[in-house]
């Protein structure tokens, strides 16, 4: 007699999530830039946010960049096709807001610096390094993820030093020479 729903994973879902945790590892060397992302689907429902480092320039003309999330986030139908949304690159300064944002059991606009325009439903956070006034273009499925392709409509950019994420550790640049 044997009970499953307490039982230790087999050998081969072990070396499956040891395989993953080295993949993940080994992605873990690539720098990347850290953003906060956030939209209002709609009154009634609220803001919404979420720290992402997965975010990437893909065309110029038309102006198009790219960001994931996961198929198990309780946000993902907030980024639908034609959702407005807002790319926050965060500066070095706002390590805090990214954790914020990456937490799923707090308030995330809690004492954040933010503003709601009229004319674009997203709120904008004050401070960053660049921001980027999106609109879903396309969502394509990936692995555990869907990729948003968003049109950027506009953006703006601040003289601040951006937030870098690598090897699971967030890292100030305003220090580092260039090489």
């Amino acid at each position: 007699m044997s009970n499953s729903a307490h039982s230790s994973p087999t050998p081969d879902a072990e070396d499956r999530l040891k395989a993953q945790r080295a993949l993940r590892d080994a992605l873990g060397h690539f720098a990347t830039g850290v953003t906060v992302i956030t939209t209002r689907p709609s009154v009634q429902e609220g803001l919404v946010g979420l720290t992402v480092n997965s975010f990437s320039s893909v065309s110029m003309d038309p102006a198009l960049v790219l960001w994931s999330i996961s198929n198990k986030s309780p946000n993902l139908a907030a980024f639908d096709l034609g959702s407005q949304h807002v790319i926050h690159i965060l500066a070095d300064t706002q390590k805090d807001l990214a954790y914020q944002f990456s937490n799923p059991k707090v308030d995330k606009f809690a004492d954040v610096d933010y503003a709601l325009n009229e004319d674009f439903h997203a709120p904008v956070i004050a401070g960053c390094v660049a921001r980027f006034y999106c609109e879903t273009d396309r969502v394509f499925q990936g692995g555990d993820h869907s990729i948003i392709l968003a049109r950027v409509l506009r953006f703006d950019t601040a003289a601040h030093a951006p937030l870098l994420f690598v090897k699971g550790s967030m890292l100030a640049t305003e220090n580092f020479a260039p090489v």
